[in-house]
């Protein structure tokens, strides 16, 4: 038996390294039946056990994980789709334009990794294209998750700048990167890693969007150090795996006002003497940020990903 480390996952196939060998795999039939609620049992990132089964290398068991991240699953008989397991830290690469990476899409991120315990970092690129007025609003929105806590950062990977500092932010880690289809996720770990080569999607003129290269999840080994895992564009986060009341708990400048309010379940939306409210009428919660937390209380998530999901 040998312990290996998964790369990617397509569903039915995986791709493993043991040691400084990588090795096509199979899973073993028992993981499609103990009751799993995702639509993939093994993920990027996932230590497994693997032997020679009828020929072939199958996985036989998946070692307990230190922490995942998930999405909502396109396919409606699941709940939810691993993007990765394992991981030290996560980073949303966002885009003030071509395309626009929306300030809820933002929130869900960061609530999501809250959740499940990893930090996350945001990063925006294409600064190269964007007229003085939007670099100006660029840095307010910057400066409203630095103050949260959230470590952020402006980079152009056409102009090479700031990818020394992304390269400094991931050295022997393991990072997932996600965003939007077309925010240049692979042209930056290309950037950050010539010898990947990895290909770039375009962006369509008609909608200023991206078109989808990556189509599942894969994990690269840095020469710099460390491992960067590359995910499908993301149109949109749900709310997985937990109680609207727990909402609140993610949002970090809320959650340090819970105490203060009157009600101690308080929901922050109508009920009376609510710090929380307040620190928004006082400009001490970013109204953005207020707005995104009532879209997630109120919205049914199904609604959510019949609306933002690809």
């Amino acid at each position: 038996m040998k312990t290996a480390l998964v790369l990617k996952s397509t569903g039915s196939n995986y791709i493993v390294k043991y040691n400084n060998e990588i090795i096509n795999c199979k899973i073993k039939g028992k993981f499609r039946i103990k009751g799993i609620r995702t639509t993939n049992p093994v993920a990027v990132g996932d230590i497994v056990d693997i032997e020679q089964l009828n020929n072939s290398n199958t996985i036989v068991n998946i070692h307990q994980r230190k922490n995942y991240i998930i999405r909502k699953a396109t396919n409606l008989s699941k709940e939810s789709h691993i993007i990765a397991a394992n991981i030290d830290q996560a980073i949303l690469l966002a885009t003030m334009a071509a395309p626009v990476t929306e300030l809820q899409f933002i929130d869900r991120f960061l609530i999501t990794a809250e959740a499940y315990k990893i930090p996350a970092k945001i990063i925006f690129n294409k600064t190269d294209i964007y007229m003085p007025e939007l670099i100006d609003y660029m840095r307010y929105i910057m400066k409203i998750y630095q103050d949260i806590g959230y470590q952020c950062l402006e980079i152009s990977v056409k102009k090479n700048t700031n990818i020394d500092k992304v390269v400094e932010l991931l050295k022997d880690k393991k990072t997932v990167i996600t965003g939007n289809s077309g925010v240049g996720k692979s042209s930056l770990i290309n950037a950050i890693d010539d010898s990947l080569n990895l290909k770039i999607s375009e962006i369509s003129e008609a909608y200023l969007t991206g078109k989808h290269t990556t189509t599942f999840a894969e994990m690269f080994e840095l020469k710099t150090g460390g491992y960067i895992i590359d995910t499908p564009g993301i149109k949109g986060f749900g709310i997985i795996d937990m109680q609207k009341s727990e909402i609140p708990k993610y949002f970090p400048e809320m959650f340090e006002l819970l105490s203060n309010c009157k009600f101690y379940n308080c929901s922050h939306i109508h009920e009376p003497n609510c710090a929380v409210k307040e620190a928004v009428e006082n400009n001490k919660i970013a109204q953005f940020r207020y707005l995104n937390y009532i879209s997630m209380m109120q919205d049914s998530d199904s609604k959510y990903r019949e609306n933002n999901y690809l």
